[in-house]
């Protein structure tokens, strides 16, 4: 009796750390928006670790272009997380919302990184960038 309800207490232990361990999968999930008060906000950002939302200027070649905002985001689920932009942003244009780890840098909670740099980077899931894209109203 005593094998068979600690086989299924460590079964369920073993299911809820799994279902926490996808849980914090990192993402970004943000909609078309208007950014005329000067921000671009993500509905919802899961991050494995503190770090940044970071926007990046893109196009339809997707690949991430100079920054023009950030937001710190705290480890685990972050909603409504609003960044604001540090250049004019027109309506039409396409922005990279993507999740940077805090890593490398010489300051802890200070956005260190430079397009290419190593501090401050992009955060990868399987050799994919963690980020999704927003077309400004």
């Amino acid at each position: 009796m005593k094998i068979l309800a600690f086989a299924t207490a460590a079964t369920l232990a073993a299911g809820t750390a799994f279902a926490a361990s996808h849980a914090m999968a990192p993402m970004v999930e943000a909609a078309d928006q208007s950014v005329s008060n000067g921000i671009v906000s993500a509905d919802k950002v899961m991050a494995d670790q503190n770090g940044w939302l970071v926007v990046h200027r893109t196009d339809a070649e997707m690949k991430p272009g100079p920054v023009v905002g950030h937001a710190p985001l705290r480890a685990g689920e972050n909603t409504d997380v609003a960044a604001i932009l540090t250049e004019a942003v027109e309506p039409g244009e396409m922005l990279m919302l993507m999740v940077h780890g805090e890593d490398g840098g010489m300051q802890t909670g200070i956005f260190e990184y430079t397009l290419g740099a190593k501090e401050d980077g992009p955060i990868r899931v399987e050799d994919k960038l963690v980020m999704t894209v927003v077309t400004t109203q």
